[in-house]
């Protein structure tokens, strides 16, 4: 459901994460050794593969509990812009030929400005006779601004909300994506309408000209995002969702993609950025259900 939408099986991959010799959001920390896994990924130089602030230092192989070495390979995040962002990394394993054998997504939270994060990646058990892995490329690099950052778990923001998107759904061209929030504070929380959807390129920079209409049904019925919008009081803990519905047909005239949207919960909310990857085609028309609290549609 996205440009080019992540393998469902992604959503299972085992990913082993080491820090390196730098952490995210500060200054180099005290020298380290390495360790083995991190030693062993960088038993090859990088084949020199690079997006946006993202680079492939080393690769090599990591020993795994019970079983053989995988394929595995050491990175670095070089922090741009002016404030901390918080990156979303698709690293993909191939053979000499280019046929992927395994992809893993990784999440590098508060990079300052200027700083380098390293870290390694472990690629999950490849299936029985496939071909060996001998690259290692960046196929994709989201990063946010840090306080705008979605968040599924951990800590409660300071809004006392969390916001994210999950990954969708996609048939014959139709698209669905939803928005969830969960009250995660101390007090009530309410909700009345729909929220506000702002559209962003590559670049983060705002994508005019597209359709922005109340309501799934103008796009598609039965998504789950029709209806009107009602009032809601999300007591702590409990949780709500809207949906972003959207076709991406394609005829005359050049398509357009947004892979990040600014959310607004209600009014006055603090914005927070996700990435459905809106590949709207040349239709120009998102749909946006209301907020419904979970368990009703």
């Amino acid at each position: 459901m996205r440009n080019a939408p992540l393998p469902a099986a992604l959503a299972g991959l085992l990913l082993l994460t080491a820090c390196g010799a730098e952490q995210a959001g500060g200054g180099p920390s005290a020298p380290s050794a390495p360790s083995a896994e991190a030693a062993g990924c960088a038993a090859r130089p990088g084949d020199g593969s690079t997006e946006d602030g993202v680079a492939i230092t080393g690769t090599g192989e990591a020993a795994a509990s019970g079983g053989a070495p995988r394929p595995c390979a050491a990175y670095t995040v070089t922090g741009a812009g002016t404030a901390p962002f918080t990156y979303t990394i698709v690293i993909q394993f191939l053979t000499e030929t280019g046929q992927a054998m395994a992809s893993a997504e990784e999440t590098v939270p508060a990079v300052a400005p200027g700083r380098t994060v390293r870290r390694t990646v472990t690629a999950p058990e490849l299936a029985p006779g496939s071909g060996a892995v001998t690259r290692v490329e960046v196929l994709k690099v989201r990063r946010v601004p840090t306080a705008e950052a979605p968040s599924e778990s951990g800590p409660c923001p300071p809004s006392g909300v969390r916001v994210y998107a999950d990954d969708g759904d996609s048939a014959m061209g139709l698209r669905v994506v939803g928005l969830h929030l969960e009250n995660c504070g101390t007090a009530p929380y309410e909700l009345n309408g729909y929220p506000r959807i702002g559209l962003a390129d590559e670049n983060r920079e705002p994508v005019d000209g597209i359709e922005l209409h109340q309501g799934g049904e103008a796009i598609a019925g039965g998504t789950g995002a029709e209806g009107p919008a009602r009032p809601l009081v999300l007591a702590p803990g409990e949780r709500a969702h809207a949906g972003l519905v959207w076709r991406n047909t394609v005829e005359a005239g050049d398509p357009v993609n947004a892979p990040y949207a600014r959310v607004w919960a209600k009014p006055g909310a603090a914005p927070v950025m996700v990435t459905p990857e809106l590949d709207l085609g040349t239709t120009g028309k998102l749909g946006i259900g209301p907020w419904k609290k979970d368990g009703t549609r």
